[in-house]
């Protein structure tokens, strides 16, 4: 099996292995089509069976994966229709959203944590940990968005960006233009304390078009077989 990122304490909960399984997913790193058991994943990250069983079946309720009888968990395919479903669905809701946040209080009154945050993503890239800069990214625009006080806006966004696979992700840490995406956080938040409302629409299309096109799935379309979530 390919490697998913290294071993976990036995303390850890489910949500620590559907963090990893999710992000293996993102990446490609947990193949469409093929099966994989909870024992060899549980035997991977160094924990039991019942943690990685419950997250497996969370990404079933997610229409991610499929449970097969008596032989595993499927990666479900995602077709082209479905990726451009995701891009335009997380356009709408973000890029809104994260405009409303131009010189917004919230922001202006916590810009050193978030330019931590956005810290944190640069540093992850230029060390080539992928893992870190998933999270760091994930923690940076959600936490934004939470300033709204909208749960199922938060929600429904995470769950978008889950199901985004950004397979060509991995060949790219350490290049130029990953270091430019990582950089752009800054640039987003910059827009964001200077009430820039038009800047931060330019950049936020920009930020999403560039995840579609250069880390996404070069793939034809295919018919989509995965079940609404």
């Amino acid at each position: 099996m390919h490697d998913l990122g290294g071993r976990i304490e036995q303390s850890s909960l489910k949500d620590k292995v559907l963090a990893i399984l999710r992000k293996n997913l993102i990446t490609g790193d947990l193949v469409e089509g093929e099966l994989y058991s909870a024992a060899a994943i549980a035997s991977e990250l160094g924990v039991s069976t019942s943690p990685v069983r419950e997250a497996l079946l969370t990404l079933v309720d997610q229409g991610v994966m499929e449970a097969v009888r008596n032989r595993g968990y499927r990666v479900l395919p995602l077709g082209e229709s479905d990726r451009q479903e995701i891009y335009q669905m997380r356009s709408l809701l973000e890029i809104p959203s994260m405009v409303s946040l131009a010189g917004h209080p919230a922001v202006l009154a916590r810009e050193a944590e978030f330019r931590a945050k956005a810290d944190d993503i640069v540093e992850a890239v230029a060390a080539g940990d992928m893992v870190a800069y998933l999270e760091a990214d994930l923690a940076f625009h959600l936490d934004l968005l939470r300033i709204l006080g909208n749960e199922r806006l938060t929600a429904t966004v995470k769950s978008l960006r889950d199901q985004t696979r950004q397979l060509k992700l991995a060949a790219q840490l350490g290049s130029a233009e990953l270091t430019r995406t990582a950089r752009s956080h800054l640039l987003l938040l910059d827009a964001m304390v200077a009430g820039d409302a038009e800047g931060l629409q330019h950049l936020m299309v920009d930020h999403l078009e560039h995840i579609r096109t250069d880390w996404g799935s070069a793939t034809t379309d295919a018919p989509s077989t995965q079940a609404a979530s």
